[in-house]
Formats: structure tokens, C-alpha cells, sequence
């Protein structure tokens, strides 16, 4: 297997409530979205919003997870300033506030907020990643 990450998919209650949520925060959808899916360009990867039925069905799974998912999204930015102005635009959007910016253990800057159907997403500001032109990150070494 390639080592390689192509494609990120939420299985969300609501689709239109989360695809009005992540347009508040900016984000445009790509073809091929259509009624029953939304597809959004990040950088080398595919970010998609589809029903839980249909994913769980699509899955081959009967029951979706409870709780915390042991997953969290990231975003990456350029600056500290950066980390808090994209958790304010979360809370704008309508994203509940896990944890303000804050300096970080590991010499960085990080907050988290949760979108409509609870995934957590990081906003870091990491002084060892390289952020790329298209937003990508490039690791040290």
C-alpha cells in the first residue's frame, strides 16, 4: 500500500446543515457534489460530507460509533494570530469552541473546535512543519 492519505469522508446526520456550515467557514465545494454529497478540494486531499446511512450502508456497517471517534481533523496555519482568527471564524460559522488557542507542550500553538455533528477539528500553529504554496505540509528531514 502507498503511503498515502486521499480522501477524508464525515458521516454527518445532517448534510445540508453541515455543508451550510462548512460554506460559513469559507469552503467551496467541487464537482462532482450533488445533493447527496459534498466534495471540497484541500489541498492534495479530498475532504467529503455524506449521510451516516449512506456511508454506514456503503461501509457494509449496521451502528455508528459512540462518542468520541478517536480521530480529530487538522488544519494547519501560518502563525499563532492565525490560530485564533480561524477558531473565531469557527465560532462565527456556528462550531462549538473545545479549546481556545493556547501554547502547546511541544513548542507550537493549537485550539479545537467541533462542527455540527461533533467531529473535532485542530487549528495548530507548528514551528517545525513547512506549510507549502497550496497549503500542504512538508515534514522536516
Amino acid at each position: 500500500m502507498e503511503q498515502r492519505l486521499s480522501l477524508v469522508t464525515l458521516g454527518v446526520r445532517d448534510l445540508a446543515a453541515s455543508r451550510a456550515f462548512y460554506r460559513r467557514l469559507g469552503w467551496m465545494e467541487s464537482p462532482p457534489s450533488n445533493e447527496n454529497v459534498a466534495f471540497f478540494q484541500s489541498g492534495g486531499l479530498v475532504f467529503a460530507l455524506w449521510t451516516r446511512d449512506a456511508l454506514m450502508e456503503d461501509a457494509g456497517v449496521d451502528a455508528p460509533g459512540r462518542g468520541f471517534a478517536n480521530i480529530s481533523l487538522a488544519q494547519n496555519v501560518r502563525s499563532k494570530e492565525a490560530v485564533d482568527a480561524t477558531i473565531d471564524e469557527a465560532r462565527k460559522a456556528g462550531a462549538i469552541i473545545l479549546k481556545p488557542g493556547a501554547e502547546a507542550f511541544w513548542g507550537g500553538y493549537t485550539g479545537y473546535f467541533a462542527d455540527p455533528d461533533g467531529f473535532t477539528w485542530e487549528v495548530a500553529w507548528n514551528p517545525g512543519f513547512e506549510i507549502l504554496p497550496d497549503g500542504g505540509i512538508r515534514l522536516p528531514g
